[in-house]
């Protein structure tokens, strides 16, 4: 294990704004790393510290000598003309075979790589620039965001990849999903400290609160502890007989110091719109197609027909499908901000549309201030400080909503634009993208509303997490065609996963995994006895395990109430092994169960 990056004592600030404080951390060439953090903590700062684009303030990073960084440009590198292979041969210097293989691993055939790269959609000429970084064997590949408006396809084929890759990887990114799927470590930057984990995010973030909770306990026993010498000081050292020892004690007092904990950033306060539950179908699409008419030279393009879709009230509709099939053309014909080929587009009586596009915010009036303009959208009766606390959620806290619309980026307006829709009475949502911009608590946030949300939500987002905790229902955009999925988001993603592992096995790129075991025997179905022996032992560990239960609950609630952190140690041994035994009764259970089934 060699270290390839040593960031010592690094210290970088913007005016007022501390991005790294005296923070420390070590990369290796040995594993994978999510560096997570806040939006605005400094992530993208250090990525470019790293880079040797930008330089620290104090503190230092020592490169490996075999370090070889690689980057994902967010520029086109792209001649005129130029075809997809031609722009790998270029760009790399690698053999035609070598290129072929790298682009494969993308899905780049055919016409993809023999065509022009100009004329591939955004999502496609990602999956180039990503070949084209890997061609170029980085031994650390730094990735800022890298799922940023990938399609779910591109998301899984990266991730095959990465999985595969041998050398190191620093990977900042707010998809959670994506993170479990590649990263065994993490790195956190919070209030300018760099904190690594030697595990994957979950674990990371349950060893933080662990560590809280433990910080919380200790303070609160401190605290206790205070109090009491405070009480025996006060009621003993007027006494000469009791002076001496309310001294000692006042000594002890001065030794009794509380653990500094990290304030809580502050957290998204997020509600949509209270409205009236509702039946029967929000919106219907009969017989329709949708596209583009002719313009100029360019032809009418009819990108999807025989269109017969049902979205009821209630539901939570997500339109899915890779980049470039049309799912914000669905979205814009539903709207009416683009009118059908043919078919027709009816919405129920009393619907109530509000509309998230991904640039909506480029029409909001200049001399509004974020206050202003949030007033104004929001719904008759709104309370300011309901007004407020969704502005400061959205990131526009104290004298940010006074800014005038004109100063801000097109990432505040589009947090802005999204504010002012949470904030009227629209009981339908039409959402394109609503995730971004969004740091990863508030799109947690932001889907916790919307699950709790009485009206309807048609939507689109690249946020796997987002879409599995929101979606109720699966429309899928592809070759021509949007058909309501009969199965959940979950089942559409293993869907795809297992249709590219079956090409990835087609193409020779992945081993059909091969059972060389013997098979067992299939047991005989037990006999009556048996039968009423299995149906005793599951009524016995059904007790078993409500005991059990009874006993976690309870070593929870104590360790939660106690102030002395020795007990609060047994407390939290104790719920472990009660947790274990728990565990392996309902696994016992849950056999049983099925050996009585067959």
């Amino acid at each position: 294990m060699a270290v390839l990056l040593d960031i010592k004592n690094a210290s970088k600030r913007y005016g007022d704004q501390v991005l790294l404080d005296d923070a420390s951390a070590t990369i290796t060439d040995d594993g994978k790393t999510g560096f997570i953090g806040r939006n605005g903590a400094g992530k993208s700062t250090l990525l470019r510290v790293i880079l040797g684009e930008e330089d620290l303030d104090a503190g230092e990073v020592i490169r490996h000598p075999r370090l070889r960084l690689g980057y994902l440009r967010q520029h086109d590198p792209f001649l005129p003309g130029e075809t997809t292979l031609d722009f790998l041969l270029r760009d790399s210097g690698q053999p035609d075979w070598k290129c072929g293989e790298v682009a494969g691993e993308f899905e780049i055939k055919g016409d993809k790589l023999s065509g022009p790269v100009g004329k591939l959609s955004g999502g496609w000429q990602t999956r180039v620039k990503l070949a084209a970084l890997l061609l170029h064997e980085p031994t650390l590949l730094l990735l800022d965001e890298p799922t940023n408006f990938l399609d779910l396809r591109t998301q899984i084929l990266l991730e095959h990849f990465l999985r595969g890759y041998k050398e190191a990887c620093l990977i900042v990114s707010h998809d959670r999903a994506f993170l479990r799927a590649t990263c065994d470590r993490t790195l956190d930057l919070s209030l300018g400290k760099l904190t690594s984990y030697p595990g994957p995010i979950d674990a990371f973030l349950e060893h933080q609160q662990e560590q809280r909770l433990h910080l919380e306990r200790t303070n609160a026993a401190v605290l206790a502890k205070k109090r009491q010498l405070e009480d025996f000081i006060a009621r003993n050292r007027a006494r000469a007989s009791t002076a001496s020892r309310a001294k000692s004690k006042s000594k002890q007092l001065e030794k009794l110091e509380l653990e500094e904990i990290a304030a809580d950033a502050p957290t998204a306060a997020i509600r949509c719109p209270a409205v009236s539950r509702r039946n029967g179908a929000a919106v219907r699409c009969r017989d329709l197609a949708i596209g583009y008419p002719a313009n100029g030279s360019m032809p009418a393009v009819t990108v999807a027909a025989d269109v017969d879709i049902e979205v009821v009230h209630g539901a939570r509709a997500a339109i899915v499908g890779d980049n470039g099939q049309g799912k914000t053309t669905f979205l814009r014909t539903l709207v009416e901000s683009l009118q059908p080929v043919a078919g027709s587009v009816k919405w129920g009586h009393g619907c109530d549309v509000g509309i998230y596009a991904q640039h909506v915010y480029t029409s909001l009036p200049d001399t509004d201030t974020v206050l202003t303009y949030l007033e104004r959208a929001a719904r008759i009766g709104t309370k300011q400080q309901q007004i407020l606390d969704l502005a400061g959620a959205m990131l526009f806290r104290g004298r940010a909503v006074e800014k005038k619309v004109k100063v801000l980026s097109g990432g505040e307006r589009a947090r802005l634009c999204l504010a002012g829709l949470l904030l009227g009475g629209s009981n339908v949502l039409v959402l394109d993208e609503p995730g971004n911009h969004l740091d990863v608590e508030t799109v947690d946030a932001l889907a916790a509303a919307l699950v709790d949300y009485e009206g309807t939500v048609i939507f689109t987002s690249h946020d796997r997490s987002f879409v599995e905790t929101v979606a109720t229902s699966v429309i899928e955009v592809a070759d021509g065609r949007v058909v309501a999925s009969l199965g959940s988001y979950t089942q559409y993603l293993a869907a795809v996963e297992k249709e590219i592992d079956d090409h990835e096995v087609a193409d020779g790129r992945k081993k059909v995994a091969v059972d060389t075991k013997p098979k067992a025997a299939a047991k005989p179905r037990p006999s009556g006895r048996d039968d009423r022996d299995v149906r005793k032992e599951i009524a016995t560990l059904e007790k078993i395990i409500s005991r059990l239960d009874a006993d976690k609950k309870r070593h929870q609630a104590a360790l939660l109430a106690t102030t002395d952190p020795a007990e609060a140690v047994q407390h939290h041994a104790a719920m472990t092994e009660v947790a274990e035994k728990l565990a392996a009764a309902e696994e016992r259970w849950l056999a049983l169960q099925e050996q009585v089934a067959n």
